[in-house]
Parts: structure tokens; C-alpha cells; sequence
């Protein structure tokens, strides 16, 4: 393994490695895990759970001092896995350098759900430029992810390591995740029902949610997650978005789709992902719609707020 020079920083080092399918996935982690238990630091690594099961085989009774998490359930909202990281990071940075393995892009996501983990994986270069010394090493599968997949992940990280035959593509720096962030998503199709909403209209526009919940026939507790979502964020918009928004619904072939979008501006792309209780009060609703919805993607910039709420059939 040889690694890419474009180093980020004394504090933070976003870093990637490539593998080549699930039987040389522990070839590309473990020298990194064992060089930080040999060190004493702390370490948690986050990764899909057969991945976790082959590194603890590995490792054997070295494995007692690894935090291992599931990526899959942690990370199944690429949303919430910086909350995970700062949490780690609040409860061992005092400790000195730290590392952690993060893997929020394997085969098999949804295209909805690599596109936000590809702006995840560029967020993390923002939420960390300025925070505690450590190392996180992002592992991609180079025989089963597309090549556009890891174009952006050299993107998306200033430190590579890499074998031969990777592109030479350089990192983006930390503002292109502010960019991503003000970017729009794809319009909503023709097919979706446009609600139209104002201060007094939320109760009305809860229950019309409800209906639709019943009736794209999601599980109860992902629709009543879905409908408390949806009213959180139409809230948001009545309050911090000029007093108004619209919501559009639609069912597309993986699950239902609730889109809140208004006038209003949010100028942090990491809202929604920091401790609740530090939240501004717009954040909050959006912390909470995180932890509701199977995938939450929000983007703002000059035409305005749109958060898009999805719950799996």
C-alpha cells in the first residue's frame, strides 16, 4: 500500500484505501487498526457487519480494545453518522491522537442513498477542519462499487492510500461539500401531489400525510415516523421559512416520498448533525427527521430550502 501525499492537516486526516472485494478488505484496514492499538489510541471502527466479523477474527483477543459499530445500522441514514463520530470524539479526544474506520459507501445502497453518502463523506472535511487530533481511514470496494463511486471518493479525501491503476484525481478541498449543500435536488416527478401550506394550515396538511401513509401501506411505525417527520419540517418551514412552504408527495419504486421545500435559507450544510441539545431550534426538527425517516436529504441555497423525507416499503 502506498499512500498519496495530499495531507490535510496536523488535526484532522480524512484518508481513503481501496480494496478488491471482500476477501482483501482486511488486507486494506488491519495494518491501520493494529497500528493504533499497538499505540494505545482509541479507536472505533464502523463497517458493514461481515466486514466486522472477518477484522475481529483477525484480530482475536487484540479486538477486546476496538469499538466496533455496525455501519449498516448507524450509517443506513449516512445523516446520522457524524453525530456517531463527534460522539466518539467528545468521549475519548481528551485521550490524545485517536482513529477511527468508517465504510458508508458498500455495494448494494440505492443510488438516493450513495448520493448522500457521498455528500456525507464530503461534510466530514468541514465538520472536523478545525476539531481534535485524529485519523479516519474510509475503505472502498474497487471491484464492486461503479468508477464514478470512486472517482469521488478521491474527491471526497485528502489523503489516499492506493495501489497502481487508481485515476490521479485530486482532492476537492472542504468547500465542496458547501457547494453540494446549496445544489438542488432532481425535481420531483410530474406525478406528485403539491400541497400548498401556510401557519394555519399544518393540522390539515398532517392529516393528508396520514392518509397517504395508510395508503402506500408502510409499515405502522415508519409511517407514523414519517407523518411526526413531515410535520416537523412543514413546521420549520412555517417558522424559519417565511411563513409558508409547500409539500410534495409521491410513491417511487423503492418506498414514499414527503418533500418539504420553502423560501428560506439555511446556511449550515451541517445541520441536523450535531447533539441535539446544541442544536438551533431549525436544526432540531431536522435532527429529529434524521432519526424518523430511512433517508433524509436537505439542500439550500439561493432558490431556497428543500428537505426530502423517504421511507422504504
Amino acid at each position: 500500500m502506498s499512500q498519496v501525499g495530499r495531507q490535510q492537516g496536523a488535526q484532522f486526516n480524512h484518508e481513503v484505501t481501496f480494496y478488491a472485494g471482500p476477501e482483501d478488505h482486511a488486507r486494506s484496514v488491519l495494518p491501520f487498526i493494529r497500528e493504533a492499538i499497538a499505540r494505545h489510541e482509541p479507536i472505533m471502527v464502523a463497517l458493514p457487519p461481515d466486514r466486522i466479523a472477518a477484522i475481529e477474527r483477525a484480530l482475536g483477543t487484540d479486538g477486546s480494545v476496538v469499538d466496533f459499530v455496525d455501519m449498516t445500522q448507524i450509517g443506513a441514514n449516512p445523516a446520522c453518522i457524524i453525530p456517531e463520530w463527534r460522539k466518539f470524539l467528545r468521549d475519548h479526544g481528551d485521550d490524545g491522537p485517536v482513529r477511527g474506520v468508517g465504510e458508508p459507501i458498500w455495494p448494494g445502497r440505492r443510488d438516493v442513498e450513495l448520493a448522500e453518502a457521498e455528500l456525507h463523506e464530503s461534510l466530514l472535511n468541514l465538520a472536523f477542519e478545525n476539531g481534535p487530533e485524529w485519523r479516519l481511514l474510509c475503505p472502498y470496494d474497487a471491484n464492486a462499487l461503479p468508477p464514478e463511486i470512486l472517482v469521488e471518493a478521491l474527491r471526497n479525501h485528502p489523503v489516499v492510500h492506493t495501489e497502481d491503476g487508481m485515476p490521479d484525481v485530486p482532492y476537492a478541498g472542504s468547500g465542496r461539500a458547501q457547494h453540494a449543500f446549496a445544489t438542488g435536488l432532481p425535481a420531483a416527478p410530474d406525478e406528485a401531489v403539491r400541497i400548498d401550506f401556510g401557519a394555519g394550515d399544518l393540522t390539515v396538511v398532517r392529516g393528508i400525510v396520514r392518509r397517504v401513509v395508510e395508503a402506500a401501506h408502510l409499515r405502522v411505525d415508519a409511517g407514523e415516523d414519517l407523518v411526526l417527520a413531515a410535520h416537523e419540517v412543514a413546521t420549520n418551514s412555517v417558522v424559519h421559512g417565511g411563513g409558508e412552504g409547500a409539500m410534495l408527495i409521491w410513491d417511487d419504486c423503492d418506498g414514499l416520498v414527503v418533500e418539504v421545500c420553502d423560501r428560506g435559507l439555511i446556511d449550515d450544510p451541517l445541520v441536523g448533525r450535531g447533539f441535539p441539545d446544541l442544536l438551533p431550534e431549525h436544526g432540531r426538527g431536522i435532527w429529529m427527521a434524521n432519526r424518523l425517516c430511512d433517508l433524509v436529504q436537505v439542500r439550500s441555497g439561493v432558490a431556497g430550502t428543500q428537505v426530502r423525507l423517504h421511507a422504504w416499503h
